[in-house]
Protein backbone atom coordinates (compact mmCIF):
# COMPACT_ATOMS: atom_id res chain seq x y z
CA UNK A 1 0.00 0.00 0.00
CA UNK A 2 0.92 3.31 -0.78
CA UNK A 3 1.13 6.39 1.63
CA UNK A 4 0.67 9.95 1.26
CA UNK A 5 0.96 12.24 4.48
CA UNK A 6 -0.19 15.91 4.62
CA UNK A 7 -1.18 18.73 6.90
CA UNK A 8 2.19 19.54 8.47
CA UNK A 9 3.86 22.99 8.77
CA UNK A 10 4.53 26.20 11.10
CA UNK A 11 2.49 26.69 14.52
CA UNK A 12 2.94 27.90 17.42
CA UNK A 13 3.09 26.49 20.79
CA UNK A 14 -0.29 25.52 22.09
CA UNK A 15 -1.79 25.50 18.69
CA UNK A 16 -3.41 22.65 16.52
CA UNK A 17 -2.83 20.73 13.56
CA UNK A 18 -4.08 17.81 11.87
CA UNK A 19 -2.21 15.74 9.76
CA UNK A 20 -3.78 13.40 7.02
CA UNK A 21 -2.35 10.19 5.14
CA UNK A 22 -4.30 8.84 2.38
CA UNK A 23 -3.64 5.13 0.86
CA UNK A 24 -3.56 4.26 -2.74
CA UNK A 25 -3.54 0.18 -4.22
CA UNK A 26 -4.89 -1.68 -1.32
CA UNK A 27 -7.25 -1.01 1.71
CA UNK A 28 -6.85 0.85 4.46
CA UNK A 29 -8.74 -1.46 6.62
CA UNK A 30 -6.74 -4.65 6.66
CA UNK A 31 -4.06 -3.13 8.60
CA UNK A 32 -3.02 -1.72 12.06
CA UNK A 33 -1.83 2.15 10.93
CA UNK A 34 0.54 4.30 13.27
CA UNK A 35 2.22 7.42 13.48
CA UNK A 36 5.88 7.62 13.97
CA UNK A 37 8.30 11.02 14.24
CA UNK A 38 11.60 11.41 14.31
CA UNK A 39 13.25 14.56 14.69
CA UNK A 40 16.63 15.86 13.93
CA UNK A 41 19.71 13.90 15.69
CA UNK A 42 17.01 11.68 17.42
CA UNK A 43 15.70 7.95 16.45
CA UNK A 44 11.91 7.15 14.80
CA UNK A 45 9.85 7.51 17.86
CA UNK A 46 5.87 5.80 18.14
CA UNK A 47 3.46 8.33 18.91
CA UNK A 48 0.04 6.91 18.16
CA UNK A 49 -1.55 3.50 16.26
CA UNK A 50 -5.12 2.26 15.48
CA UNK A 51 -6.28 -1.27 15.07
CA UNK A 52 -7.77 -2.56 12.15
CA UNK A 53 -11.42 -3.35 12.77
CA UNK A 54 -13.03 -1.62 16.18
CA UNK A 55 -10.59 1.24 17.22
CA UNK A 56 -8.35 -0.08 19.99
CA UNK A 57 -5.88 2.79 20.30
CA UNK A 58 -2.55 3.66 22.09
CA UNK A 59 -0.22 6.91 22.69
CA UNK A 60 3.19 7.80 23.55
CA UNK A 61 3.32 9.10 26.97
CA UNK A 62 4.44 12.37 25.29
CA UNK A 63 1.11 13.40 23.48
CA UNK A 64 -1.45 11.27 25.75
CA UNK A 65 -4.46 13.73 25.99
CA UNK A 66 -3.17 16.08 23.48
CA UNK A 67 -3.07 13.74 20.39
CA UNK A 68 -5.82 11.35 18.86
CA UNK A 69 -5.31 8.83 15.95
CA UNK A 70 -8.35 8.13 13.76
CA UNK A 71 -9.13 6.59 10.74
CA UNK A 72 -11.93 6.59 7.81
CA UNK A 73 -11.75 3.22 6.32
CA UNK A 74 -14.50 4.17 3.80
CA UNK A 75 -11.90 7.21 2.77
CA UNK A 76 -8.83 4.92 3.01
CA UNK A 77 -7.44 7.48 5.15
CA UNK A 78 -5.58 8.07 8.95
CA UNK A 79 -6.00 11.27 10.71
CA UNK A 80 -3.94 13.00 13.61
CA UNK A 81 -5.53 15.33 15.65
CA UNK A 82 -2.79 17.40 17.63
CA UNK A 83 -3.69 19.92 20.13
CA UNK A 84 -1.56 21.75 22.26
CA UNK A 85 1.26 21.47 20.51
CA UNK A 86 4.59 22.09 22.27
CA UNK A 87 8.11 22.98 20.42
CA UNK A 88 9.17 19.25 21.79
CA UNK A 89 6.36 17.78 19.29
CA UNK A 90 8.73 19.65 16.44
CA UNK A 91 9.60 16.00 13.98
CA UNK A 92 9.07 14.81 10.58
CA UNK A 93 5.48 12.93 11.26
CA UNK A 94 5.26 9.48 9.22
CA UNK A 95 2.55 7.25 9.04
CA UNK A 96 2.80 3.59 8.50
CA UNK A 97 0.77 0.40 7.83
CA UNK A 98 1.17 -2.70 9.31
CA UNK A 99 -0.71 -6.21 8.19
CA UNK A 100 -1.43 -6.76 11.70
CA UNK A 101 -4.12 -6.41 14.04
CA UNK A 102 -2.25 -3.52 15.93
CA UNK A 103 1.14 -2.78 16.91
CA UNK A 104 3.27 0.24 18.42
CA UNK A 105 6.93 -1.38 17.18
CA UNK A 106 8.23 0.60 14.28
CA UNK A 107 9.07 -2.98 12.91
CA UNK A 108 6.43 -4.43 12.55
CA UNK A 109 5.49 -1.46 9.81
CA UNK A 110 6.41 -2.20 6.60
CA UNK A 111 4.21 0.47 4.67
CA UNK A 112 5.57 4.10 5.06
CA UNK A 113 4.18 7.15 3.51
CA UNK A 114 6.82 9.88 2.95
CA UNK A 115 6.47 12.63 6.07
CA UNK A 116 5.20 15.63 6.54
CA UNK A 117 7.35 18.46 8.65
CA UNK A 118 5.75 19.62 12.12
CA UNK A 119 7.36 22.49 13.58
CA UNK A 120 6.04 24.18 16.66
CA UNK A 121 8.01 27.60 17.42
CA UNK A 122 7.78 28.64 21.35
Amino acid sequence: VQLQASGGGLVQAGNSLRLSCVASGRTLSTYALAWFRQAPGKEREFVAAISRGPGMTSYADSVKARFTISRDDTKNALYLQMTSLKPEDTAVYYCAAAGVMFSTQVNKYDSWGQGTQVTVSS
